[in-house]
């Protein structure tokens, strides 16, 4: 979908109720029945639909193709072929590695290389059927059919567990492929080490360079049934096996291993993962798996799901909304994934090994740029136990890296994709919410230096200048506007530790955005060195010259409303609130059209609201701060009727590592962070009749929404733990230790609700 408006929400809400009537969910059911793993496997949203444990360093999924953007994760649901079934899949991103570890199975005469999507037959690929494939978290099962197998998934935190079912054969084999990965060519591998530590048991690993350079990669898989022989390739020529105690070396390594198999015998395997060596991916096998019990592990998988997808229970008689919100809910939930061994040792940003204090874990696949807006605010609601080990994780990084503050840091690497450094904000926002277990004062070292010192993508313009000059960086709007916000998220931990003048001085400089508004057209505008604007101009660019773009994967229209911390100072640069509100619809009713050289990430558009990618996110709920919160609420209502559904291109754009879903989530229960390190959150409109948010010893947040018919979209009235309010925002605090919404619902705005300026959100406030 690349455009959607408001006469067409109305018809688009009424097919989408009527389709989706059943009876009301009751606190008895499963809702795990509700999660669609196929949900964003198609189109542009990049997801996976294997096995993986709620964070779990493993995901234990098919691949159909390991190069090009849409198969990020290693699978497209438009393919009708396997590769096979490797360890390591990232959800949702907007750049592919991992895939590591493939293992297929198959009869007949071996290949040692996949074949192609066009020509199966060439290789040891297999032809599949989306009728065969069965998914339930923790689970994915699907038959081979061009070798009659059954194979089956199921993972724990660390190790992968396989259940292969063969036909009859006096030929049937595992390939294990360490060449896999992501990436074109010749393929991501720099280097790999294979041998064979028992009869039944290889280990090795493998060095790649695709998106995270010199990413180091460790296994150890043991199978069910000793193999009748084991044949090792180098370069897909025949070697002889490795002597005890050596390696085979080398940049393209396979081992297939044979059996004769009867017809239905099952072949177990289970691998073990590691970024610290093979012998600690033995290690977290052999705690993890110590039985060849499949079903039980899959028990256990299903078990961990049941319990994470309950943590939010919501009630409604939509069927649609219900399969949405589960399955967003289950993509939130995938990660940040564990980085860490059972003996408590990790690879860290400086490629050296770590070992973790009692009770300490590590994390890593933070796709910081997009989930600070959303998804980390839902965590700390929903995993107030995980958060102080994500924020933990992310001061070791930046204590550990070379390159300073984690930006997109992946699997002991860091990648630099995307623009600010919002690992300050996320720790930013754990210290307003008061997590325990966090030291402030080592947080707020590394967040200085790169604050203040470190002369790093233009920020040492944005502090000289107060801008970036578009003539000596790239991106450089985009830029300055993240540097703005994360000024403004540090200034929280300065005044947390009694910082005051640290904290005055950051907040004044994050309202430099200001420096790039030009009244005279509208629109915030890139700047040279002397001070004057880019020519030409038109709001649909993506820069003032082909060298680089000017915004990040944005254009004048979003980067405009891009300002998530001083909503109000953007507002005075209008004029005030009328001014701004006709900006806003302005944004909204715009033509979508976008130059050639706009990247595919600007997606879901609505005029030139963009849903598909992060920039965008806040901005229907910009209404609130200018006294119009009923435009928020019909906006937001038709965004999530409109750029949502539970079907493999049911997401518009990546899904990116759960911010798309968390977006949908925190908006259908009925609101939204603007400014997340602020701790407030704007009313929208809530989808569901009633919803409770565990948030853990024995506290909840109860949602309740009462309305006469499942269309109305506008509140009425809002009552926070009781009292009725005039205002249409709340602060976390209010809720941190459990209390309850109620929203009464009507078919026609409340004018008066929120419009009185005392009732405005908070901006630029610490």
């Amino acid at each position: 979908m690349q455009s959607a408006s408001a006469a067409c929400f109305v018809s688009s809400l009424s097919t989408s109720a009527k389709a989706g009537i059943a009876k009301k969910s009751t606190a008895q059911e499963d809702p795990l029945q509700w999660v669609e793993q196929r949900t964003a496997t198609g189109g542009h949203g990049h997801c996976f639909p294997g096995a993986s444990m709620p964070f779990g360093a493993v995901q234990l999924s098919p691949d159909t193709f390991n190069d090009g953007w849409d198969w990020c994760s290693g699978y497209h649901y438009s393919d009708t072929s396997i590769m096979g079934f490797s360890h390591t899949h990232l959800s949702g991103t907007g750049c592919g590695d991992l895939l590591d570890f493939l293992v297929m199975a198959g009869t007949g005469k071996a290949h040692t290389r996949p074949g192609t999507r066009e020509n199966p037959d060439e290789g040891y690929r297999s032809r599949f059927d989306h009728a065969d494939e069965k998914m339930e978290p923790g689970y994915y099962s699907v038959i081979l059919k061009d070798y009659k197998i059954r194979a089956e998934m199921t993972t724990t935190d660390r190790a992968g567990i396989h259940r292969y079912t063969f036909p009859a054969s006096d030929q049937a084999y595992l390939i294990l492929d360490l060449k896999h990965g992501y990436g074109g060519g010749d393929g991501p591998v720099t280097s790999a080490d294979l041998r064979q530590t028992a009869p039944d048991t290889l280990a090795g690993g493998h060095i790649t360079s695709a998106w995270g350079p010199n990413r180091h990669a460790y296994f150890s898989m043991k199978v069910s049934k000793k193999p009748e022989r084991i044949v090792f390739y180098k370069d897909d020529a025949e070697v002889a096996a490795p002597a005890a105690g050596t390696d085979l070396t080398g940049k393209n390594l396979k081992a297939v291993l044979y059996f004769k198999t009867r017809a239905n015998e099952v072949i177990h395997v289970k691998t073990g993962i590691s970024a610290v060596s093979a012998e600690n991916a033995q290690k977290n096998v052999a705690a993890e798996v110590p039985a060849w019990d499949f079903d039980k592990a899959r028990r256990a998988a299903k078990i961990a799901w049941r319990r994470q997808i309950s943590k939010i229970q919501i009630e409604t008689a939509n069927e649609t909304h219900k399969r949405t919100f589960y399955s967003s809910l289950y993509h939130m939930s995938l990660g940040p994934t564990r980085f860490d061994d059972v003996d408590g040792r990790y690879r860290g940003m400086d490629n050296e090994i770590h070992t973790l204090k009692p009770g300490e874990e590590n994390y890593t696949t933070f796709s910081l740029w997009d989930t600070y807006r959303a998804a980390h605010p839902a965590y700390t609601f929903i995993e107030q136990e995980r958060v102080p080990q994500f924020v933990n994780t992310l001061i070791r990084m930046a204590e550990e890296s070379p390159e300073g503050m984690p930006i997109w840091p992946l699997y002991g690497r860091e990648t630099g994709t995307m623009t600010g450094y919002h690992s300050a904000a996320v720790i930013a926002e754990a210290c307003v919410k008061n997590f325990p277990g966090i030291d402030w004062e080592r947080a707020y070292k590394p967040m200085m230096k790169r604050a203040m010192v470190d002369d790093w993508r233009g920020l040492g313009w944005y502090r000289k200048l107060g801008y970036i000059p578009a003539d000596k960086e790239g991106e450089s709007v985009s830029k300055a506007f993240e540097y703005c916000y994360d000024d403004w998220a540090i200034a929280h931990v300065s005044k947390k530790l009694g910082k005051n003048d640290d904290a005055a001085m950051l907040v004044k400089r994050s309202t430099g955005y200001r420096n790039y508004f030009d009244p005279s057209v509208g629109f915030m505008r890139p700047k040279l060195a002397d001070g004057t604007w880019t020519t030409p101009f038109t709001p649909i660019e993506m820069g003032h010259s082909k060298e680089w773009r000017d915004y990040t994967e944005s254009n004048p229209w979003q980067t405009t409303f891009a300002v998530q911390h001083d909503v109000a100072g953007l507002i005075a640069l209008f004029g005030g609130n009328e001014p701004f509100v006709a900006k806003l619809d302005g944004l909204f009713n715009a033509p979508s059209d976008l130059p050639p050289d706009a990247p595919p990430d600007i997606a879901g558009l609505v005029g030139q609201y963009a849903h598909g990618n992060e920039p965008s996110h806040h901005i229907a709920y910009m209404y609130v701060y200018a006294g119009a919160p009923h435009k928020t609420q019909a906006r937001v209502r038709s965004l999530l009727e409109t750029m949502y559904a539970p079907t493999p291109d049911g997401i518009q754009g990546n899904e990116d590592v759960g911010q798309m879903s968390a977006w949908y989530i925190l908006s259908s229960l009925g609101f939204y962070p603007v400014g997340a390190a602020s701790g407030h959150y704007c009313l929208g409109s809530p989808l569901f009749d009633r919803a409770v948010m565990n948030l853990g010893k024995g506290r909840e947040l109860k949602i309740e929404v009462h309305r006469t018919h499942p269309e109305h979209q506008y509140i009425q009235s809002f009552t926070l733990n009781g009292k009725r309010q005039d205002r249409v925002w709340f602060d976390h605090s209010e809720v941190a230790q459990g209390g309850s919404l109620v929203f009464e619902m009507g078919p026609e705005p409340n004018l008066t609700l929120g419009a009185d300026p005392a009732s405005y959100p908070p901006s630029l406030d610490l």
